[in-house]
């Protein structure tokens, strides 16, 4: 069974913002992980228990909630500008 991918509200206004062109490839790469929520190429992020992409410049951060199936996508953006807190 694959996993359902959700954004919050204010990442699918971040997604809305980038150029048309990252939001292809950070969208294809959001359809990805249905099926693997941790492929070989995302990072644990230290400090909790998250994931992160790489499309690009751009980072995509997300948790994964394994006994409901769902991948929780919470951030979306540039990579100076991802982590800053």
């Amino acid at each position: 069974m694959a996993y359902v991918v959700s954004l919050k509200r204010s990442t699918e206004r971040e997604l809305e913002d980038l150029p048309a062109k990252i939001q292809v490839r950070v969208i294809k790469r959001l359809i990805s992980p249905k099926g693997e929520p941790r492929p070989t190429d995302a990072k644990k992020l230290h400090g909790r228990e998250a994931y992160r992409l790489r499309v690009g410049d751009y980072r995509i951060l997300y948790e994964v909630n394994d006994s409901a199936r769902k991948v929780d996508v919470f951030s979306i953006a540039h990579r100076r500008e991802i982590y800053r807190g």
